[in-house]
Formats: C-alpha cells, structure tokens, sequence
C-alpha cells in the first residue's frame, strides 16, 4: 500500500481550496485539468483525519509551494 494519495486542488485568489479525488472528477465539475495541483496527501492524514485537517494540509502545501515559484 503506498504511504501517499493524490488528491488534486484547485486555489482560489482568497486563498480557499477545492479538493477533487481526480481530474475527471474536476473536469466534469468544470474545472480546467491545466489549473489543478497534484498533492501528495500523507497516508495516515488521508485515512485518520479530518476533512478540514486535509485542506488545512493543502493550503499549507499550495502556500509554500506559491512563495517557492515565485522566489524562483
């Protein structure tokens, strides 16, 4: 069993995420595939946690990986 599942996010200007399980999921939702973000969601947090805690868990990722683009 892998230690990681993909979750793929969409961010919003506020700062708000929306979650998609896939981008089929996104797409049909219509959502453009080119804006999501593939995240790798640790295992345990996936199973055992909360919905909140994920996104929690996401907003902090897209963040980070915001200020690193950026700095780039």
């Amino acid at each position: 069993m892998a230690d990681t599942t993909a979750l793929y996010a969409l961010r919003f200007p506020d700062g708000s995420v929306s979650l998609y399980i896939d981008e089929q999921y996104a797409m049909d939702r219509g959502v453009d595939p080119a804006k999501l973000v593939r995240i790798e969601i640790p295992r345990d947090l996936f199973v055992n946690g909360s919905v909140q805690d994920v996104r929690e868990y996401v907003a902090q990722y897209l963040e980070v990986h915001h200020q690193r683009a950026s700095s780039a």
